[in-house]
């Protein structure tokens, strides 16, 4: 018997009164993550299209894993992310890279690559569906098992912002030229545990991390982190800090995030981006302050004026 059908029965005196009457319809939760908290995803500050994307796709409130890394790694921090499946670590570094995307023409600012096809194309669609509403960036999907002719006409002919793909084709088009990466802000790994277990993979990602610029950022995400592995993610990341985990207990969720030195001018950026978000709603001071509470050395203001 589920909970929800056990008997309540202090009230079962009252059945007969209210058996007239209607009983409101429980709403079901949508989205597809466990979510915990009360905020809402406006305390990040995201720009109102991806807002409207985020309720298009019927997300209410973000996870814990999502409350704990969105802040930082709009900020531009390195994320090392632990956390189990279907706690939405997907929509970190989706939401996290469009809301820092300024789309260039013929530039791909936004590497992520996974172990499997069916894990790239899963999360080319995300990036579909969360960029809904910003229809000056393109997203393209590469893996192995498909014509590499077909992915060279798409770099060439209609340059996508975001790629989405597996080291080993990925790394094909690199060696070939068909794909520049000297314009790469964000390098993400989704799964890195299973492509860096493998050291032809991980041969690949470390050729593809070094025609990569220097400055970046980059975000990790899995599963699962072996203590043999969380070294090797460490290595693509410099300056690396373990923030406050408070929210939740280390063997159900671990993130170690830090701002590389590539990063000096985050408290220019982070600046501008709250400044342009407050513009947006005066009640997103609320989500602002929290934010400088939380992070107030990436920030690194001194004096702070709010005008609305």
């Amino acid at each position: 018997m589920a909970d929800n059908d056990l008997l309540d029965y202090e009230d079962e005196e009252d059945q007969e009164q209210t058996a007239g009457e209607t009983i409101p319809e429980v709403k079901k939760p949508t989205g597809g993550y466990v979510s915990i908290h009360s905020s809402g995803f406006r305390d990040f500050l995201l720009k109102p299209e991806l807002l409207r994307a985020i309720v298009d796709c019927g997300f209410e409130h973000p996870s814990e894993v999502q409350h704990e890394c969105i802040p930082q790694a709009i900020l531009g921090m390195d994320i090392l992310c632990q956390a189990k499946s279907g706690m939405g670590k997907t929509a970190v570094f989706v939401l996290a890279t469009l809301q820092q995307l300024d789309p260039v023409e013929g530039q791909v600012s936004v590497l992520v690559m996974c172990h499997t096809r069916e894990l790239a194309f899963q999360i080319s669609k995300e990036y579909e569906r969360f960029s809904k509403y910003l229809p000056s960036v393109r997203v393209g999907v590469f893996f192995g098992g498909m014509n590499i002719t077909n992915d060279e006409k798409v770099l060439r002919s209609s340059c996508p912002h975001v790629v989405v793909g597996t080291p080993g084709r990925v790394l094909a088009l690199v060696r070939s030229r068909k794909l520049q990466l000297k314009h790469i802000k964000h390098f993400v790994l989704d799964e890195c545990d299973k492509m860096l277990e493998q050291l032809d993979m991980r041969r690949d990602v470390q050729e593809i991390f070094r025609s990569t610029p220097h400055e970046k950022q980059v975000m990790m995400f899995s599963a699962t982190l072996s203590k043999d592995i969380r070294p090797v993610c460490l290595k693509f990341m410099q300056d690396v800090i373990t923030p406050s985990t408070h929210h939740s207990s280390p063997s159900f969720y671990q993130h170690t995030a830090g701002s590389s030195a590539a990063r000096r001018s985050s408290c220019k950026v982070g600046q501008r981006r709250l400044a342009h978000s407050l513009a947006y709603e005066a009640e997103h001071v609320r989500g602002v302050s929290q934010v400088m509470r939380k992070e107030p050395g990436v920030i690194g203001y001194s004096q702070i004026f709010c005008y609305c």
